[in-house]
């Protein structure tokens, strides 16, 4: 979801292939062996010496340092890269557990729950003098932190919404009312060797 709204966000267009991670086509795991998803395979090196890209938010960096028509990376990177990796570490360990409970038994639901508001009271903290997470405009921290919030409502959305955070609430109503949001959210069909080219974005459907 990240790397999308990033391709998205940078004006960027990617060839898609749509899969399933029960079913990986032998052509993804010979470009990554490692088996998840995204992966984003570069036409060339990048500056760094990668033609392959395998983390979502590498790849949300990869595309704004192409083209950043937004100013997303207009921002303090340290602190922006500082969240995210709270994000990334911090929060998602609690959020794997508050989602899949059963698999976690150590602890009950509602622990796990407590664990991941830490994180969101900091988001919340945040964005009670900001409409965004660090200014009044999208950065990058808003997409690599949003997906992850979308998952913890999605697990309870009665529960997030009577959560006393406010301002997070506003924050994730709004992201899943951006267009771009909807964008990102259109349904591909599997992909299988031989199929015509899918281009994401799809200049027809958005008139890129």
């Amino acid at each position: 979801m990240r790397a999308r709204l990033g391709i998205l966000f940078a004006g960027q267009k990617v060839e898609l292939r749509e899969i399933v991670l029960k079913n990986k086509p032998a052509q993804m795991l010979a470009i990554s062996p490692k088996g998840t998803v995204p992966v984003l395979l570069l036409a060339e090196a990048d500056v760094a010496g990668r033609q392959v890209i395998e983390e979502s938010r590498e790849i949300l960096q990869w595309a704004l340092l192409q083209n950043d028509p937004h100013g997303l990376l207009n921002v303090d990177l340290a602190s922006a890269n500082a969240l995210m990796d709270r994000n990334d570490s911090e929060f998602k360990h609690w959020l794997d557990r508050y989602k899949y409970a059963d698999r976690y038994p150590e602890h009950s639901q509602l622990e796990y729950r407590q664990q991941s508001e830490v994180f969101l009271q900091a988001l919340e903290t945040l964005l009670a003098s900001n409409k965004y997470l660090l200014g009044d405009n999208i950065s990058i921290a808003d997409i690599g932190i949003m997906p992850f919030v979308r998952q913890f409502a999605h697990v309870d959305r009665e529960v997030f919404f009577s959560l006393p955070f406010p301002n997070l609430q506003r924050w994730l109503t709004d992201w899943l009312d951006h267009p771009t949001f909807h964008q990102i959210m259109e349904k591909f069909q599997l992909w299988q060797e031989g199929d015509e080219v899918v281009v994401f974005p799809n200049p027809a459907d958005h008139g890129n």
